[in-house]
């Protein structure tokens, strides 16, 4: 008699997002988010029995909302859930987060630089809620499970699956408001790739990550200090960057012209918020390419914000200053990590 292996056990995590969402109609692509409905994470599962083929599935409710509105404190609750669960289920093999997409990678981001447990954690969602005609939401439900259970995911951080690509939490972006094959690593590419016959992958993630980022030891109950984006364009001037002050920012986020520039009244106004003790990363609100370590970034004492889109900065961060306010240490981070 052949002996069959017992399937994987994976953890499914419902966040709410357009997976989770129920259109007015079959051809509701649109007003959803408004005029539709939720379903729970074992609703969603009901309506994808394949995916129960995959892996032993445990559902997990956390919360059933749009990603926009979420909070850190969301983000270090859904932390503190996985680490229980990893601690209580070490049979686990791993976890699926199904997440609104509008924030997806953020939430993703934030969970690579703190999770400390061994067991491989993905996130996915959909473009088209699991009600319409040609939803993605089955099949990146079902790719994600393969992914979390296979063992070759593994110590590659924490994994964002969608239109079959498996991508780093690091270089994935959101880059459509409605195509299918919206996250993309825009300058590395995916890691590798969900396919019929198999999870394949073709590069590792070089920087730290989950679950040997420097944050992993974090409480769960810390309060992220406040870090603001300003946004640059043709005559921006010192309006927003005295505002995001005036609202007890400890760190402003500069979504500079590429490949990293400031205006002449935003350089002033920034340069003068360092000088009070204000932690500020130059970016660009380019899609594509890193800000170089130029000799005024330095002599300024600005850090350079490397290929990290500017709400991925944010977050870094944010991290970064629960640790330490020294530039030099936070630049450590932004080359590391």
């Amino acid at each position: 008699m052949v002996k069959t292996s017992p399937r994987p056990k994976v953890a499914v995590i419902g966040c709410g997002g357009t997976i989770a969402s129920l259109g007015t109609s079959s051809l509701d692509l649109m007003d959803y988010p408004e005029h539709g409905t939720k379903l729970s994470v074992e609703q969603i599962l009901e309506r994808v029995p394949e995916a129960s083929t995959v892996a032993e599935l445990v559902a997990v409710p956390f919360r059933s909302v749009g990603s926009n509105n979420l909070t850190a404190a969301d983000w270090f609750e859904l932390r503190a859930t996985l680490r229980q669960l990893s601690r209580e289920q070490p049979d686990l093999a791993g976890f699926v987060i199904l997440h609104g997409t509008a924030t997806l990678e953020e939430t993703a981001f934030f969970l690579n630089l703190t999770l400390d447990m061994p067991q491989t954690t993905v996130l996915t969602g959909s473009q088209r809620p699991i009600s319409a005609v040609g939803s993605d939401a089955p099949m990146n439900l079902i790719s994600a499970i393969r992914v979390a259970a296979d063992a070759s995911s593994r110590e590659r951080g924490v994994l964002v699956v969608f239109n079959d690509g498996i991508h780093a939490a690091r270089d994935v972006i959101k880059v459509s408001t409605l195509r299918l094959d919206t996250f993309r690593s825009m300058d590395f590419g995916v890691l590798g790739t969900v396919d019929p016959d198999g999870i394949h992958y073709y590069r590792s993630a070089g920087q730290r990550h989950a679950p040997l980022g420097a944050f992993n030891t974090l409480p769960d109950h810390t309060q992220l200090p406040r870090v603001d984006i300003v946004y640059s364009y043709v005559g921006a001037d010192e309006t927003f960057i005295e505002a995001a002050l005036a609202k007890g920012a400890k760190g402003i986020v500069s979504a500079g012209l590429a490949p990293g520039l400031s205006t002449r009244a935003e350089k002033q106004a920034l340069e003068t918020a360092i000088g009070h003790g204000i932690a500020v990363v130059q970016c660009t609100r380019a899609p594509l390419g890193r800000v170089a370590h130029r000799q005024y970034l330095r002599d300024a004492g600005l850090i350079s914000g490397e290929d990290f889109s500017p709400q991925k900065a944010r977050i870094l961060l944010a991290l970064g200053l629960t640790q330490t306010n020294q530039v030099e240490k936070l630049r450590g981070y932004f080359q590391t990590h």
